[in-house]
């Protein structure tokens, strides 16, 4: 059962409120170790099309980060970005993971099963209710999140004019 959290639990993430502002999420929903939250995160993003030297290139930067120890918050949606997540879940080090739907009746992954027994996986949503399908604006919404979670954005690719494109320059301005 997801756990539940709002701007006035102290698990909440204060620096949604910071970079969000007006359009903070109201409720969470959780699945994992909380305690993941309080450590430095590197947000990972791919387009959904990229040229092979780009996908080489992150999962070699998967494998470093996973041999580093250091923290990965993805929405892990695009091809690369579930390769890379696959990468990352053979390892040790601890990794967020923001669907782009709720957690209601979400059916995990064995190797998330895993992760989450040791302590190292936290499942995070910024989707409530019962939207259990993804849609683009919930995607959108997803990865703002993501950004907003992060303490550095890494962006494995982006393809001109795209979403990824808008979110990266969404994200150069909010600071």
């Amino acid at each position: 059962m997801p756990l539940v959290l709002n701007p006035v639990d102290s698990r909440y993430p204060a620096c949604l409120g910071k970079r969000l502002g007006t359009h903070a999420l109201p409720q969470l929903s959780s699945l994992g170790n909380l305690d993941l939250l309080a450590l430095p995160k590197t947000a990972l993003f791919c387009s959904t099309c990229c040229p092979g030297r780009a996908i080489l290139a992150a999962y070699d930067q998967a494998a470093c980060w996973r041999d580093a120890g250091r923290c990965i918050v993805s929405g892990f949606h695009s091809p690369v970005e579930k390769e890379c997540l696959r990468i990352l879940l053979r390892g040790s080090q601890p990794i967020i993971i923001c669907p782009a739907r709720s957690l209601e009746k979400m059916r995990l992954a064995v190797d998330w099963q895993k992760s989450l027994t040791a302590g190292r996986l936290l499942i995070l949503s910024c989707v409530t209710g019962r939207n259990c399908r993804i849609t683009t604006s919930l995607a959108t919404r997803r990865n703002e999140f993501v950004a907003a979670l992060a303490d550095e954005v890494w962006f494995a690719h982006i393809a001109p004019g795209g979403e990824t494109q808008r979110l990266s320059e969404r994200i150069a301005t909010r600071d």
